[in-house]
């Protein structure tokens, strides 16, 4: 219904600016940046706004850049996972997982970029332009 949500709590991981997870499951994490941890975790306010200062990432082998994110609500009965694609990234076209979501929805997967740098993307929770959420 659009009331935003206070206490929301999301978390984000992504790669370092080399495309490169810091994690066993990436075959290449060994040379992750040892300076960059990936993740982040953040509640929203009042006016159900969030915040995360991070790098820009590379984009992984056979991927486009992203910044997977997770929700977490009391009252959800799961967590909620999605996935933020940067604007004007031709690679967006080819991601796996932007194409899994019907096309006149993947709109919703793409941040704003409001000022050099700095990007919005906004989550709802349900509606009309509810977020694409994915399981496992």
């Amino acid at each position: 219904d659009g009331t935003p949500l206070d206490n929301l709590v999301l978390e984000i991981w992504q790669a370092d600016a080399k495309g490169i997870y810091r994690h066993p499951a990436d075959p290449r994490h060994r040379a992750a940046d040892p300076r960059f941890l990936g993740w982040g975790r953040a509640a929203t306010d009042k006016a159900g706004r969030y915040a995360f200062r991070t790098i820009r990432p590379g984009a992984p082998q056979g991927r486009a850049r992203h910044v997977n994110f997770m929700l977490m609500f009391s009252g959800l009965m799961r967590i909620l996972k999605t996935t933020l694609f940067f604007p004007a990234e031709t690679a967006n076209d080819a991601d796996p997982v932007f194409l899994a979501v019907p096309q006149a929805r993947r709109a919703l997967l793409v941040a704003r970029e409001e000022a050099p740098g700095r990007y919005r993307f906004d989550l709802k929770l349900r509606g009309e332009h509810e977020t694409p959420f994915f399981d496992d």
